[in-house]
């Protein structure tokens, strides 16, 4: 049985004509050990999700739509008496937010923050408790946690206020961890630490985390599986992979990604088996055709998947490029629209010069234009879960 099963997950704020859909139709599993992505926008919904795991929304403004289910470990959480909620927050799940400062009290010590959780919980003594706590830091790498117990958040970086928060949800032993963005408000350096350190944990600990995040480096370096979301639906269920070079919507194709991917449109017709579509008079090739579409399309490649080419009949003018060390990203216009291009740094590019352009043909998808879905090809046949 699954650890965490949402099925069907609404939620709404406010009432009447003022009622705000923030989450519609979210369902997804989860295992023991894994670790799953929220990711999207700000007001995608991620967040809103994550925090109905532990019904932690501030009801009654938030309202859960009939037919809503969210259970962890074998107990449903809404509609869920306050005992049953009492254990399963910081006893099954604990939660990390993005803002350290937002869940430590300014007023008390470490010590006191961190002790209090599991005396709250479980029959302890106060030097049973400091001990708890000490190792809790220990594992979530503070230094000289021994003698910084008296220490208030306000004398700490950062960095050591997410320790100590991350301290304080492992106190109590939790089998799954909500991580709410855990690094986005730390310092680029600090950011890969933490990110390192909440692996070892989970690896060690056999924990079971979701991560809500915007940043999809974040997402591959942690996450088994990804949940994109979009307007509170969720637009693509997968693995970071098939997130990456199969998108399921236009949406995903230019939300995840730096550069995200590029997107030409046309009007065209493919037969079920075509491999060729027409870009400005040129042929490109492109996988083969699961369905047969007529009308407005997309055409979605990525970046690294673009390379020029003199001999290329489909032509570009070069606005820019940025280096990158081993690459450089080069902007060209093509009478299509705007194309971004990885290529290597030593090759020669000159500022307003034309060159050809060349697509792999295996990792290009077609999208409806008007639906923004992905149309099926032998790419992402097995991916897409519409036809």
């Amino acid at each position: 049985m699954a650890l965490l099963e949402v099925k069907d997950l609404g939620v709404t704020f406010g009432v009447g004509a003022r009622q705000v859909t923030a989450v519609e139709g979210a369902s997804f599993t989860l295992d023991r050990g894994e670790t799953l992505a929220l990711v999207g926008e700000s007001g995608s919904g991620k967040s809103v999700t994550a925090l109905s795991v532990l019904q932690l929304l501030p009801y009654p403004v938030a309202r859960h739509t009939p037919g809503s289910s969210v259970v962890l470990d074998g107990r449903e959480m809404i509609g869920a008496d306050a005992e049953t909620l009492r254990a399963a927050r910081g006893g099954t799940a604990g939660m990390i937010f993005q803002e350290p400062m937002t869940s430590l009290n300014p007023l008390h010590t470490i010590e006191k923050q961190i002790g209090e959780a599991v005396q709250l919980h479980r029959p302890m003594t106060r030097d049973e408790a400091r001990a708890r706590a000490i190792e809790c830091l220990n594992m979530a790498g503070f230094p000289d946690a021994e003698t910084r117990l008296t220490a208030y958040p306000h004398q700490l970086s950062g960095g050591q206020r997410q320790r100590v928060a991350i301290a304080r949800a492992l106190i109590l032993e939790p089998r799954v961890l909500l991580l709410d963005e855990p690094t986005s408000a730390l310092d680029v350096s600090v950011q890969a630490e933490i990110l390192n350190l909440l692996s070892d944990i989970k690896r060690v600990e056999n924990l079971t985390y979701i991560l809500v995040s915007h940043d999809f480096g974040v997402i591959a370096h942690m996450c088994d599986r990804v949940a994109v979301m979009n307007h509170g639906v969720i637009d693509q269920f997968g693995v970071p992979r098939d997130i990456y070079d199969k998108p399921a919507t236009l949406f995903v194709a230019s939300f995840i990604g730096s550069p995200a991917m590029n997107l030409l449109r046309f009007r065209g017709r493919l037969g079920i088996g075509d491999r060729q579509v027409t870009l400005h008079h040129q042929k490109i090739d492109v996988p083969a055709m699961r369905v047969a579409f007529e009308g407005e399309m997309v055409l979605g490649v990525r970046p690294e998947n673009v390379g020029l080419s003199n001999d290329a009949p489909y032509r570009a003018r070069v606005l820019a490029s940025e280096y990158l060390g081993t690459t450089q990203i080069v902007t060209l216009q093509t009478q299509d629209g705007q194309v971004k291009a990885r290529v290597p740094s030593q090759q020669v590019v000159r500022m307003d010069e034309t060159v050809g352009l060349t697509f792999n043909p295996a990792t290009i998808t077609l999208f409806d234009a008007q639906s923004g879905r992905a149309l099926r090809s032998e790419l992402n046949e097995g991916v897409l879960q519409h036809g």
